[in-house]
């Protein structure tokens, strides 16, 4: 007989708990991604990328409970309780090499 031993992988989001087993095939980019973070306390990791309204309304799908008391962390939750901006500081830094990228070939082209 085969024997197939399910492990489960899990991820601390907002001090929330997810099983991301089942995602990580799914997951858009990638799974070494999730796997990076898995076992992991992942709230800067998740809000730094910028996932989309669809994106947090998935994680409920996957909640399978709350990080102990004892094991939550401040970050966590005034991230949790901030708020959202929709923009992550990546978003930020590409948005502002846009706009330096585009002001530069202005200049260079002196179409003011």
């Amino acid at each position: 007989k085969q024997w197939y031993q399910r492990r489960v992988r899990g991820m601390a989001i907002h001090n929330k708990v997810y099983d991301i087993t089942k995602f990580l095939a799914e997951h858009p980019g990638g799974e070494e991604v999730m796997l990076e973070h898995a076992g992991l306390e992942a709230t800067y990791a998740f809000e730094d990328v910028g996932h989309s309204l669809d994106a947090r309304d998935l994680l409920s799908q996957y909640y399978i409970g709350d990080v102990h008391p004892d094991d939550r962390t401040e970050k966590a939750a005034k991230l949790a309780d901030s708020p959202e901006t929709g923009l992550s500081t990546g978003m930020l830094a590409g948005i502002g090499v846009a706009l330096i990228a585009g002001v530069s070939f202005l200049f260079m082209n002196k179409q003011w």
